[in-house]
Parts: structure tokens; sequence; C-alpha cells
């Protein structure tokens, strides 16, 4: 297979698993205006046959990407533990670099990229891609609006399944396997951009139902400086999920089921309304505090439509790359992530 290129920003990915496939059929093909992949390497000859199978050309080795002049950048989509060392490489070979989550073990590891991504003058961006989820974009609407339920104080994000760990490198403590690694990276990413505010406290609790080495769930309980409190839970065991989101405000509810973004907002409609609870049954006994609201008090509205971002992921790169856009995933944005991440495993 012959390489081809033009002038377009030529990229090539390292790493030919699920998500280096879903970058370069996916994601960056959808970008073929101004973006190109070039080629792809992988440690594993089925992976770059599937590669050759496809119409895509092969590089022989990592370091023939490094020395082919034509590249521009270089998507990392490989094992976590190898982040570190194939973005420095590419760095110093001079390639501006896309680094697929989490982007390093740890913070100290992180700091040594963002280094020499400063020495070089190279792009380094980490492709957090869950900022576009279109149930993140609704909370993130009902968030800074405020006009569904007021002023969020507490906010819930939860990701559920009953499949265990993928069966791969992900179930080993060398390659950074494990949920918070995993989902954790993605949903805290999700929170600290969404609530922009120093964190005040962390509380967290880890579970090995599975019996692997790393961990298979968590439940992290996270305070913010502005009053803000938030529970993330990620479980592989849960063969019923709760909801993916659940935000209260003082005036209203909101419940976001799932990724088909199922749910409803309930808000106080400010009404002054004379009747006043009556006890019910509940139980053994009687309560007028958990007593369903009157008639008039509440309103039920359907959840804001999601609306797509602005820009993608990789348009916002190439403009980086060419124009000296602001990212839209800073690296500081990131290294909170993993300082609260390593806060979380320590």
């Amino acid at each position: 297979m012959t390489k081809q290129v033009n002038k377009k920003l030529n990229i090539a990915t390292i790493g030919y698993g699920g998500m280096g496939t879903y970058h370069v059929h996916g994601l960056i093909s959808a970008e073929a205006d101004y973006l190109q992949v070039v080629g792809i390497y992988d440690i594993d000859q089925e992976r770059k046959d599937v590669a050759e199978e496809t119409g895509t050309y092969v590089y022989p080795a990592f370091e023939a990407i490094l020395d082919d002049p034509e590249v521009d950048a270089i998507l990392i989509a490989t094992p976590n533990d190898s982040h570190k060392e194939l973005a420095i490489r590419a760095m110093k070979s001079g390639k501006h670099v896309i680094c697929e989550k989490p982007v390093a073990m740890n913070t100290e590891e992180f700091d040594e990229m963002i280094t020499v991504a400063e020495e070089t003058g190279r792009v380094f961006m980490v492709h957090q891609n869950r900022r576009w989820d279109p149930d993140f974009l609704q909370v993130k609407d009902i968030f800074t609006k405020r006009q569904a339920v007021g002023d969020v104080f507490q906010i819930e994000s939860r990701v559920h399944g009953a499949n265990g760990i993928p069966g791969d490198w992900r179930h080993l403590k060398a390659h950074g396997g494990g949920m918070v690694l995993d989902w954790g990276i993605h949903l805290f990413d999700q929170l600290l951009w969404l609530v922009d505010s120093p964190i005040k406290s962390v509380h967290s609790d880890l579970s090995y139902i599975l019996g692997d080495e790393v961990d298979d769930g968590f439940m992290a309980y996270i305070s913010f400086e502005n009053g803000i409190r938030a529970h993330v839970e990620v479980g592989t065991s849960n063969f019923i999920s709760l909801p993916r989101w659940y935000i209260k405000g003082n005036q209203g509810t909101a419940i976001i089921e799932d990724w088909e973004m199922n749910g409803r907002i309930v808000k106080a409609t400010g009404n002054d309304v004379e009747n006043k609870p009556s006890p019910i049954r509940a139980g053994v006994g009687l309560t007028k505090t958990m007593a369903p609201p009157v008639d008039g008090v509440t309103e039920t509205l359907p959840l804001p439509e999601s609306k797509p971002a602005d820009v993608s992921f990789y348009r916002n790169f190439y403009d980086v790359v060419t124009v000296g856009a602001e990212p839209i995933v800073k690296n500081e944005e990131v290294r909170q992530v993993m300082k609260l991440i390593d806060s979380i495993l320590k």
C-alpha cells in the first residue's frame, strides 16, 4: 500500500485498536476537509493486517513516523502506560500530538509531557471527548442558564454496566487499568469543567468485586468551594442502572436517565397555594415532610434540546495548529483532573 499525502494537516495514528480505529475511520474522516490520516502503526500484526485491508497505509515502525516529514501530528491511542514516552518522542521529533485519555498514569508524568510541549513549541492536546456528549450538553445548559432548576447545589453523575472490565489490558495495573482511569477520567473532566470551582474536599471508595488487581468501580464525593456537591459513581456489576444524571437546584430537580436522554425536569411554579401537604402513610408510620407536593406547586417540563457544540475537537485542534486558536481542552484543565485522580488512587 502506498502512502498518500496532500496539503491538509496530516495525522499518523499510533495504536489501531478500538479507539484508534474509531479516530481513523470515524472522527478524523468526518473532518476530511482539513485533516487526513496518512498512516498508522501498531505492534500487533493482526491489527496491521486489518489496516491494510481497509486501504490504510501501515508504517513499518514508530520511528518511521517520526522520520516522515509529511506527518504534521500524531494521535496516540495505545495503553495508558505508553502515552508519556510516545508523546515526548513525537514532540521532540517536531510533531504535534493528540493523546487519548487518560493522558498519563499520574500528574507527574503529565507535567513531564507539558514541559516538553513548552520546550518544543508543539501543540499537545488531550482527547477528552465526553465534553461533546449530548447528555452532558443538556446538563451544561441546565447548569449555566439556571432557568429550569435555579441555582444548582448538587450533581450526581453515574455510569453503570454489568459486563465487568473489558478483557484486555484494562485489567492490568501496570498498563493503567481500572475504572477510575478508564471512566472516572471522563466523568471528573465533565464535572470540573462544568462547575469551574476549586475542590474543597474529596472522599472516595473503590470496589474490587470481580477480583481483578484494578478497581472495577468507585464512588467519589466531591465538595467545591462554591458550595456545590457532587456524587460520581461508576460500576461494572450493576444489573439495574441508576440515572445517568440527577441534578438538584434551589427551584427544581432534573433527571436524565440514560444516553438516549430520557428524563424530565420538575420545578417549583412559585404559585401561592393555600393547601398544605397532608400526612401520608410511609411504611408503618406517617410523614408530612416526605408527602408529595400539592397540586399547583410544581410543574413537569421536558429536558432542554441538546444542541451540538459550536466546534468539534478535531476542528479546534486544526485551528490551534494552523492559526494559534485557543485549545478547547486546555492542559491546565486536564492537570486538575489528573490531580483529583491522584488523590483518589493514592
